[in-house]
């Protein structure tokens, strides 16, 4: 019982029996071979007029009397629980040890302990299945089969005698020990499962409450925010947060000088920000505090990691000097490690979100020279014909990249500041080609819905440009915007002579340059929308012998009403024609 109590309250031990691995065979046939030195110790010496002594230890035995003990015991407990051959050697060292003390006598305690030690613990093997340990049934008909072994054993070189004497109480000692001892382990495992289950509850519960401000970064609102919520549903006196330098929250008692803002000032935390590992303090002087009235007489301070560099610590206090149970240091333990990973994942997606927003950048910046270069070859060739219509085409020009000055930069703008782009582009090609084409708006969302910018201006030009090769008239531009449950469903149409299906697998997906430019701005136009919306609202085209459609669905979302009302628009404004 000694024994147990010893390996599972002590952590070393207990992580021996957790699971079988060389080095804990290796321990656990160190531990047992000392127990099983012991159990021939303490025995009960049997004289050989069958007289009982019953010394607190036993120094020396003859070789004519025999001793009861409970060696029988701790082999058997050996085997089952780290093995067979753990088993073998404990049996044979209590074997060895047996015959060595009894003055050299008596060696078939040798063999009987080895064969013991081996077949129990190939039994309880078998028996065990996927468990860790055997079931209490099994334990009691293994005990009582090694202890009957042994009993044959001693009947065939001592006779019917000393059987009658030790028979029942060394069956009853081995058995209900055995089953104790297993008990023991397999009802702290059990405990300490159902802990673990608990406090990995607690954990979770806390992570999940305190990811929405540690997605943010580390910084004075989310530590605060974090802190709160800590010391809600924990029974700490204080809790704080860190960077390297500085208190970012501290909440709960010694607030009054452990304030956010104002350097690290206790030992203890600077002590785990240098050095990356977690420590425990029990009293107030290894909290190193220097303010005289502090209240903090114990804590635990735990790092907080992103890619193995110290960002700051997480910090929980007692007001008195006491340990640490094993509860509260796994829970400052969890909540270190998932916070840690938390700051991790706000710092990945930020920069996920900056190289995004990067690269969507580039890709406006690609659209404007492209329309900007075919504008001033459509002004070029006007200059030659009319010149009043080519300074009319300038000024549409002009309102053009005001516009574009002034909402280029965002990734998303207005349906009525997309419809001046789309204005202002096809004034200018209706000065080229008039009466080449119409445009018809089919729209059932208010002038304040957000979509990226140019993208209507993009599929427009792709039509005017490549739908209608060798029609003067009679061409048509249908856009269609409207809601589909949470979504805009664009659908920009055309009644041209459709895409080529060498060009239509690889329009969008890569720049082509048969399209003499469209081609890339509806390739450019594809990745925002991946990059914005997510592949949900890739394009989709449907193409034949009597036009081409563009679609794709981005989430409905409204402008803020005072930054629409404070949008301007150009006054040329020419929808359709």
């Amino acid at each position: 019982m000694i024994l147990a109590f010893l390996l599972v309250n002590m952590r070393f031990f207990r992580d021996l029996i957790e699971k079988r691995t060389l080095k804990s065979q290796i321990w656990l046939f160190i531990i047992f071979s000392l127990f099983v030195v012991i159990a021939n110790l303490t025995g009960v010496e049997i004289s050989s007029s069958k007289e009982i002594v019953t010394p607190l230890i036993l120094t020396e035995l003859p070789q004519s009397d025999s001793i009861a003990n409970t060696r029988m015991l701790v082999i058997t407990t050996a085997s089952l629980t780290a093995g067979p051959y753990v088993g073998l050697l404990v049996g044979l060292v209590g074997g060895l040890h047996r015959v060595i003390f009894g003055g050299f006598s008596d060696y078939f305690y040798i063999v009987s302990s080895v064969l013991i030690g081996y077949l129990i613990g190939v039994l309880g093997d078998k028996v065990k299945k996927n468990n860790l340990y055997p079931s209490t049934f099994w334990v009691a008909v293994l005990s009582f089969l090694a202890e009957l072994i042994q009993m044959a054993f001693i009947f065939a070189f001592h006779g019917f005698g000393l059987i009658k004497l030790i028979f029942v109480p060394m069956i009853l000692l081995n058995t209900i020990g055995s089953c104790l001892f297993i008990e023991i382990l397999k009802t702290y495992l059990s405990n300490e499962r159902q802990l673990r289950a608990v406090q990995t509850k607690d954990v979770l519960e806390l992570a999940n409450k305190t990811l929405p401000y540690f997605r943010h970064g580390l910084d004075f609102d989310s530590a605060e925010h974090v802190c709160k919520i800590i010391k809600k549903y924990t029974n700490f006196d204080a809790v704080g947060l860190t960077d390297r330098v500085n208190v970012l929250a501290h909440v709960g008692a010694g607030q009054d000088h452990h304030i956010a803002g104002e350097p690290v000032i206790t030992d203890l935390s600077k002590t785990v920000i240098a050095s990356g590992h977690e420590k425990l303090a029990h009293s107030k002087e290894e909290i190193g505090c220097p303010h005289p009235n502090c209240p903090l007489a114990s804590a635990i301070v735990c790092p907080l990691q992103v890619n193995k560099k110290t960002i700051g610590a997480l910090k929980l206090y007692f007001c008195a000097e006491q340990e640490m149970t094993v509860v509260e240091e796994n829970l400052v333990r969890g909540l270190a490690m998932i916070f840690s990973g938390q700051l991790a994942i706000g710092i990945a997606e930020q920069q996920t979100s900056l190289v995004n927003e990067a690269e969507i950048r580039a890709l406006q910046v690609q659209i404007n020279p492209h329309f900007f270069f075919n504008a001033i070859n459509t002004i070029g060739a006007l200059m030659r014909v009319n010149v009043s219509e080519a300074h009319r085409a300038l000024m549409q020009l002009s309102t053009f990249f005001r516009l574009s000055l002034k909402n280029g930069q965002a990734k998303e703008i207005t349906l009525k500041q997309e419809k001046t782009y789309v204005s202002a582009y096809t004034g200018i090609e209706e000065l080229r080609f008039p009466h080449k084409f119409t445009i018809n708006y089919q729209i059932s969302v208010p002038d304040s819905t957000l979509l990226p910018s140019f993208c209507l201006q993009i599929f427009v030009e792709n039509a005017i440009k490549h739908a209608f090769k060798g029609r003067k008239t009679g061409n048509k531009i249908v856009i269609n915007l409207s809601q589909k449950n949470d979504y805009l469903q664009i659908l920009v149409s055309d009644n041209g002579v459709g895409i080529k299906s060498k060009i239509l697998k690889r329009l969008g997906q890569e720049p082509i340059s048969e399209s003499s430019g469209s081609g890339t701005a509806l390739y450019n136009l594809n990745k925002r929308l991946i990059g914005l919306y997510g592949t949900n609202s890739q394009l989709h085209i449907k193409t034949g012998k009597n036009g081409t459609t563009f679609k794709t669905e981005i989430p409905l979302r409204q402008a803020e009403k005072s930054d629409f009302e404070g949008q301007g628009g150009a006054k040329n404004e020419n929808f359709g024609s």
